[in-house]
């Protein structure tokens, strides 16, 4: 089971047939960050030195989308399940407009639906979310999480507030109502939402990758000492493409405030630790890569790896994760291929996503 794929279009006009004719002219007419076709959303401060996608995939038409993801990756690789989590859409939580942005991921997620999952029996959708309008969100996790192929909510790890604030509990409200995890993805860096690195602005692109876990880890605390996994218990938090060897030191960390600190949060029955073990799950992409792989294995034990780690390639992405050279302990590999997946993501069904151990 991949849990990061991403479906790329040639032009965000294919999504003006699922816009009502008001936002639709917001999309043709409206300024945007680049040429005729892009997508609307407010920019980063830093801008990719080559782009994201590797450079052996340059589709010319929509089609060419899915024919290459089928030929260099679906079919190359074997994958049995891939979970698609768009691209540019997880971009529409940056913008102030926040009913323009509701408007994007709505059109969006019909054109996923209507264009993508038909396209091949391994597809699985995400709902994607602006949680910029928090009860807007809930309403089309509502409208769309009962179709049998949508497994999971998808919102940008960047965000205006910390995850765990009772602001986005509706999402979390309308989840649990559906069944389906809540997942977060590297991305939204830009427009109203803060900036993603904590001190400030960063000049360069690699520097700014190998800082993208500042936020998905204050989402993490945000989301256990807020006790969003108290109100919902059986809600799994999906942390997408923000690395995984900071879980360890941050959940010593925590448990050891919590020991001394607990009475601010009465309300958290177990060691901070215990709600991470219980309730959140971390995709390997981009995993860690020291000289010696046994330092990050041991890293890896601590987090209980074999359970709470899920693959993901991040295909078509410049960082690529293929699934013949993921550097995990031997035992974890059908744990993490696959088995792990079947657990938060309870529609997939096992038969279809038996983890091939290559």
């Amino acid at each position: 089971v991949d849990t990061d794929v991403h479906n790329y279009w040639s032009s965000a006009e294919v999504l003006l047939p699922y816009l009502e004719p008001y936002w639709r002219d917001f999309l043709v007419r409206g300024e945007k960050p680049g040429p005729r076709g892009s997508f609307p959303h407010g920019h980063r401060p830093w801008l990719h030195p080559e782009g994201f996608s590797r450079h052996d995939i340059r589709p010319e038409t929509e089609d060419d989308n899915y024919l290459i993801m089928k030929e260099k990756h679906l079919d190359l690789y074997d994958i049995d399940v891939a979970i698609l989590t768009a691209d540019e859409p997880l971009e529409a939580s940056t913008l102030a407009n926040y009913h323009y942005a509701n408007a994007l991921v709505k059109a969006y997620n019909d054109y996923m639906i209507d264009w993508w999952l038909p396209k091949d029996n391994r597809f699985k959708g995400s709902i994607i979310i602006s949680p910029t309008d928090p009860h807007g969100a809930a309403a089309e996790i509502r409208r769309l999480g009962g179709h049998k192929d949508i497994v999971q909510v998808l919102a940008s790890h960047g965000s205006q507030r910390p995850y765990g604030d009772p602001f986005y509990h509706p999402i979390y409200e309308a989840c649990a109502e559906v069944g389906l995890p809540f997942a977060i993805h590297f991305g939204g860096q830009g427009g109203v939402n803060h900036n993603a690195i904590a001190s400030g602005p960063t000049a360069y692109y690699w520097e700014t990758h190998a800082l993208l876990a500042q936020p998905a880890m204050t989402h993490v605390v945000s989301m256990i000492s807020n006790g969003v996994f108290e109100k919902y218990p059986d809600l799994y938090f999906v942390v997408i493409e923000c690395g995984v060897s900071w879980v360890p030191s941050l959940m010593w960390r925590l448990d050891a405030n919590f020991k001394a600190l607990r009475k601010e949060t009465p309300w958290l029955k177990m060691l901070p630790s215990e709600y991470c073990r219980r309730n959140i799950r971390f995709s390997t992409q981009p995993l860690e890569q020291p000289q010696n792989v046994r330092h990050l294995w041991e890293t890896l034990e601590h987090m209980d790896g074999q359970n709470t780690l899920l693959f993901a390639s991040d295909y078509p992405h410049w960082d690529f994760d293929a699934p013949t050279n993921l550097h995990i302990p031997p035992a974890w590999r059908e744990k993490v291929m696959g088995l792990n997946a079947l657990e938060v993501y309870k529609r997939i069904e096992a038969p279809a996503a038996a983890a091939r151990v290559a």
